[in-house]
C-alpha cells in the first residue's frame, strides 16, 4: 500500500465520522476545564494540608 493510498483510505473514512455539533463541543470543552479546575484546587488543598501536617511535626 502506498502512502498516496493510506491518505485516500483515511480521507474516506473520516467521511463516515459523525462530528460533534458547536453546542455538543462547547459543553464538552466547558466540562473538562471545570473538572481540570476542580481538580486542581483538591490536589492544592492536599498538597496545602500535607505542608501544613508536616510543619506541625517538624
Amino acid at each position: 500500500m502506498s502512502f498516496i493510498n493510506y491518505l485516500r483510505e483515511t480521507r474516506g473514512e473520516l467521511r463516515h465520522v459523525t462530528w460533534p455539533t458547536k453546542n455538543q463541543t462547547i459543553n464538552y470543552t466547558i466540562i473538562v476545564v471545570l473538572i481540570s479546575i476542580g481538580t486542581g484546587l483538591f490536589l492544592g488543598l492536599l498538597d496545602y494540608l500535607f505542608a501544613q501536617g508536616l510543619q506541625f511535626f517538624i
